[in-house]
């Protein structure tokens, strides 16, 4: 990797992975974990483990589990309000465990800062598009969010992996797009006629 690069790919595939993060918290610890067992990617020292055999089988049960619940109804909603604070987590974790390149004074913050921050705004983002499917369709869509989902996140976390910088605009596409969502759907709360300020 060049040097001079490298710092800079380490981080875009960090973001990149806890992007992927928001929508399954296990799936891009996966994909990290198996692109490092295939020496595709290396691992910050501390993070090793992430390739062991335990690791590869905790992390693969764990992401086959929490992607069939999601088409349990109900049990989605209420694996929304539980992952929420685990993929700001599992946005921490992954981000920090790829960001081999760059010195550890400056890998923490900006796993937490970055990595925790993307991974929290697309989980809320998803949040936000599963709550509002479930209300415009009685959770008759609710399904094909979820599927959407473990695609983008396994799509993300392979594409951080392959091509870190393209992946890297892609998130930054995405969370724009969130926040443009965010916003109207903020102001049109603002205009409910039901609404009373106080």
């Amino acid at each position: 990797m060049d040097t001079a690069l490298g710092p800079l790919i380490s981080i875009a595939l960090g973001i990149g992975l806890a992007a992927a993060a928001g929508f399954r918290v296990f799936i891009p610890l996966l994909v990290a974990g198996i692109a490092a067992r295939t020496g595709l990617l290396p691992l910050a020292d501390g993070f090793h483990w992430l390739a062991g055999t335990p690791a590869l089988v905790m992390l693969g049960t764990a992401a086959a589990v929490e992607t069939l619940a999601y088409y349990v109804p109900g049990v989605d909603h209420a694996l929304d309000l539980v992952a929420g604070p685990a993929a700001i987590g599992a946005g921490i974790v992954a981000s920090a465990s790829v960001m081999a390149d760059v010195p550890p004074a400056l890998m923490w913050p900006l796993a937490i800062i970055a990595g925790g921050g993307v991974a929290g705004v697309t989980k809320g983002g998803a949040a936000v598009l599963r709550a509002k499917s479930g209300v415009t369709t009685a959770g008759l869509a609710n399904p094909v969010v979820a599927t959407v989902e473990t695609l983008g996140s396994t799509g993300i976390a392979v594409l951080a992996v392959a091509v870190p910088l393209v992946c890297f605009v892609a998130v930054a596409v995405l969370l724009y797009w969130i926040a443009k969502v965010a916003g109207r759907l903020a102001l049109r709360w603002r205009r409910r006629p039901d609404r009373t300020d106080s």
